[in-house]
């Protein structure tokens, strides 16, 4: 990690930038996929599990094989998977709304009611790091939110398996359709349809750039809607000088091995705590199994010396990080402050790791600086809300002058006249 002590304000936005492919390179290399997905469905999908994949297997995962996932995978496990999900689901049922009648005249009546989208796709990313995890934060919320069918699609290993853990993941959230298709080419195949992968309306999870890309290609067309950009992972941690070293080393490594694309940031007080922390690194890479992925997001890494905490917050607010750990002694000072990040986590006890398990939060979060303008992944994020009104004859008599004077003044006259008929047939001698 390069380390800056202080640097300008004109100089964050070159020290934060993400690493990433140009914009043009990866549309060169998505749009080709997503175009042989369109034309050719399944035969395409079928190709590119050869070529990216190593796969020959079905499309599709049995039924058989998803309900009996449970037993593929060791005990503790399993017991691990359905304490994360009562968690994820304690906290998702709470975000429910019930709907709200407001009055806001005598007889008007105007309120919403949420409902369920009908057809979402889940996308978990296999690659290196099967993210079984992934199908609770996203199952979990589109159970609860009532969504008539749920398609789950995954890459499968040369071996011709998906991960039983993903596996007993969608059974405990209800998902009973399962496919073996990974990359841009899953995306594609949950937007447009094919003649075994059913067309959604909406597609939720993150992946690499060019996930991400496929994504925000097929979004843009208004083929599918899309939860958020959810690209390579990043994280920042914000320390004090009491911060044990280890601790914060440990938050920066676990979003360092997710891959070489990730990001991770180190804002402390001092560059004694800073250098105590780069030790720290060194010291836990050398046990780390991903160690040479860790090593390269490192590279394109960056730590900071900001002594004050107001320049420290701005910088921070910059950068909009996916996860912002603040670990400081006065962390609940600064939350009202926090204004940019997808998931905060306060002190030096709330690994961000506990936030991507089973905590009870979603861990699908906006990246690349979106955290500015998107949320993170909710119960809201699975349904739509749709309002209703209701008037009686006494609340348009109080309100139809109004809604008349407006429609007269931008020339809708047929506006107008809807009111005017209703009004007319409640007046004792009728003209209309």
């Amino acid at each position: 990690m390069k380390v800056f002590i202080e640097p300008p304000t004109d100089q964050w936005a070159e020290l934060l930038a993400r690493p990433a492919l140009q914009a043009d390179d990866l549309g060169a290399r998505v749009r080709p996929i997503i175009e042989a997905v369109r034309q050719e469905g399944d035969a395409a999908l079928q190709r590119f599990n050869r070529q990216f994949d190593s796969y020959e297997g079905a499309l599709q995962i049995e039924e058989k094989a998803i309900n009996e996932a449970p037993q593929k995978i060791e005990p503790t496990l399993w017991q691990a998977l359905r304490q994360a999900y009562a968690n994820i689901r304690a906290f998702h049922e709470a975000q429910k709304e019930e709907p709200k009648i407001i009055e806001t005249m005598p007889g008007v009546r105007c309120w919403r009611r949420s409902v369920g989208i009908e057809r979402v796709g889940i996308y978990i990313p296999g690659g290196t790091a099967p993210l079984f995890s992934t199908v609770l934060m996203l199952g979990v919320p589109a159970q609860i939110a009532g969504c008539s069918e749920v398609v789950l699609c995954t890459p499968a290993t040369a071996t011709g398996k998906v991960h039983p853990a993903i596996l007993a993941a969608a059974s405990l959230c209800g998902i009973g359709k399962v496919f073996a298709v990974g990359g841009a080419q899953a995306i594609a195949a949950m937007a447009y349809g094919t003649a075994t992968i059913p067309k959604v309306d909406k597609v939720f999870g993150p992946g690499n750039q060019y996930v991400t890309a496929a994504k925000q290609m097929l979004a843009a067309e208004g083929v599918i809607a899309i939860d958020l950009p959810a690209g390579p992972s990043e994280v920042a941690v914000w320390a004090d000088e009491h911060a044990p070293a280890a601790f914060l080393a440990a938050d920066l490594l676990s979003q360092a091995e997710h891959g070489s694309d990730s990001q991770v940031i180190l804002v402390c007080d001092t560059e004694a705590k800073i250098n105590e922390v780069l030790q720290a690194i060194e010291t836990q890479l050398s046990h780390l199994p991903r160690a040479h992925i860790a090593r390269e997001a490192l590279r394109h890494s960056r730590a900071f010396v900001m002594p004050h905490a107001e320049q420290a917050l701005r910088l921070l607010n910059s950068y909009a990080p996916e996860h912002l750990i603040v670990a400081r002694r006065d962390a609940a000072r600064y939350v009202e402050r926090i204004t940019n990040a997808g998931s905060v986590f306060l002190g030096y006890y709330t690994p961000e790791s506990a936030g991507d398990y089973a905590s009870g939060t979603n861990h699908t979060l906006p990246t690349n600086g979106f955290a500015r303008m998107y949320s993170g992944v909710s119960l809201d994020s699975f349904v739509k809300k749709i309002t209703f009104q209701e008037i009686t004859a006494e609340g348009l008599q109080q309100l139809g002058a109004t809604v008349c004077h407006m429609a007269a003044a931008e020339g809708l006259d047929a506006h107008k006249l809807a009111v005017e008929v209703r009004l007319d047939a409640l007046s004792p001698n009728p003209q209309l």
